[in-house]
C-alpha cells in the first residue's frame, strides 16, 4: 500500500534534515509523525520515526547526565506517580496538598521548570509523587520521556472549568508523540514501538466546577477507557479518595509477614505486585526462602483464618502470611 505522504510531511522532513539541536530534530520528527497518513502502508515508517525520536532522546539524556542534569528520578517508596498536565491546572498545588514538598506556585503558565518530588503518605506506606512541568513545554520533552516510560502511574491533571476533555486529548496526543499510550488502548503497541502505561484522570478545581458539569463531561467521554476522579487541591476536597485511587492504580499489594510464634507488625509491609504468590512473597523477605519454603499459613484471603496454603497461592492486599521454611 503506498504511503501517500503529503507536501507538508516532506516540508517537516526538510526541517528535520536541517535541524542542528536534539530539540529541533525531535520537534520535526513529531511533526512528520503527526502529518503522516495512518494506515498499514505507513506502519513501518511510523515505527521508524518513533525509534528515531527515542534514540535522539536517549542520546540527549546521556549528554545531560554528563553535565549533571540527569532527570531520571530514582523510585522510592511503594510506587511512583507522575502528575502530567497543561499549564495552570493546579499540579503543583495538588502536589503540595498530597506531600511534604513545597513547590513554586503561581497563576501564570510554566511555573514548574523541572520535576518536584515528594512522598505521599497512605496508611502504612509512602507513594512517590512527581510534579512534572507542563507537557507542552518544549524543553521538557527530552527528560520527561524517560520519567513517563518508567513511572508506575501517569496521572493526567486537568482543569474542570476549561474544556477538560480537550485537555485530556491534548495530553494523550503529546504522550503518543513520545511513544506512550494508555494501557488497554486497543493500539498494537508491540508492532508500532508504543509503550502502554497505566493512567488516571484527575479533574482538579471541583470547588469552581460547582454544578459538576466539567467532571460529568469528562467521565462520560472517557468511560471504559480511563478512570477519573474529581478533586479540589485548593480546598482539599476528595483528596483521601484520590490517595486510595492512586494506590489502587499502581497495582500493588501490601503483605504482612510473621515468624511462627510471633506477633505481626502491621507498620512495615512487604510491597508486591498485584496477584503475587506466596513464593514471591517468600523471595522478597529473603532470597533463600523461596527454595526453602515448606508451607505457609495465611490470614485474610483464605476461606478461613489461618489457612495452610501452597507456594502458588495468590495473595491479596493486607494478607498476613506465616512462612515455614526448612532449616
Amino acid at each position: 500500500m503506498p504511503a501517500n505522504l503529503t507536501p507538508q510531511y516532506f516540508e517537516a522532513e526538510r526541517h528535520y534534515k536541517s535541524a542542528t539541536t536534539p530539540e529541533e530534530k525531535i520537534q520535526a520528527l513529531e511533526a512528520m509523525l503527526a502529518l503522516m497518513p495512518k494506515h498499514k502502508g505507513t506502519d513501518h515508517l511510523q515505527a521508524d520515526l518513533r525509534h528515531k525520536i527515542a534514540k535522539i532522546t536517549e542520546e540527549a539524556e546521556r549528554k545531560l547526565a554528563t553535565s549533571r542534569k540527569n532527570f531520571n528520578i530514582h523510585k522510592e517508596g511503594a510506587g511512583q506517580v507522575a502528575l502530567i498536565g497543561m499549564p495552570n491546572t493546579g499540579k503543583s498545588l495538588l502536589t503540595a496538598s498530597l506531600t511534604n514538598v513545597v513547590p513554586e506556585i503561581a497563576d501564570y503558565p510554566f511555573t514548574t521548570k523541572s520535576p518536584n518530588v515528594g512522598m505521599m503518605p497512605f496508611e502504612n506506606i509512602q507513594i512517590q509523587i512527581i510534579d512534572m512541568p507542563a507537557i507542552n513545554m518544549p524543553e521538557s520533552r527530552i527528560w520527561a520521556n524517560n520519567i513517563f516510560r518508567n513511572a508506575d502511574l501517569l496521572a493526567l491533571v486537568v482543569d474542570l472549568t476549561n474544556n477538560p476533555c480537550e485537555q485530556v486529548n491534548s495530553i494523550l496526543s503529546e504522550l503518543e508523540k513520545m511513544g506512550i499510550v494508555p494501557a488497554l488502548s486497543g493500539k498494537d503497541a508491540a508492532a508500532s514501538s508504543l509503550r502502554e502505561r497505566k493512567m488516571l484522570i484527575i479533574g482538579n478545581m471541583s470547588d469552581i466546577d460547582i454544578d459538576g458539569e466539567g467532571f460529568k463531561s469528562l467521565a462520560h467521554e472517557f468511560k471504559g477507557r480511563l478512570d477519573s476522579i474529581s478533586v479540589s487541591a485548593a480546598d482539599k476536597l476528595n483528596l483521601e479518595e484520590l490517595k486510595r485511587q492512586l494506590f489502587a492504580h499502581i497495582d500493588i499489594i501490601r503483605v504482612h509477614t510473621k515468624s511462627p510464634g510471633t506477633r505481626v507488625d502491621l507498620n512495615n509491609p512487604v510491597i508486591l505486585k498485584k496477584d503475587a504468590t506466596v513464593r514471591e512473597a517468600a523471595a522478597a523477605v529473603h532470597k533463600d526462602f523461596a527454595s526453602r519454603l515448606r508451607y505457609s499459613v495465611v490470614w485474610g484471603s483464605g476461606k478461613f483464618e489461618g489457612q495452610r496454603v501452597g507456594p502458588e497461592h495468590v495473595l491479596h492486599d493486607n494478607d498476613i502470611i506465616e512462612l515455614h521454611v526448612s532449616g
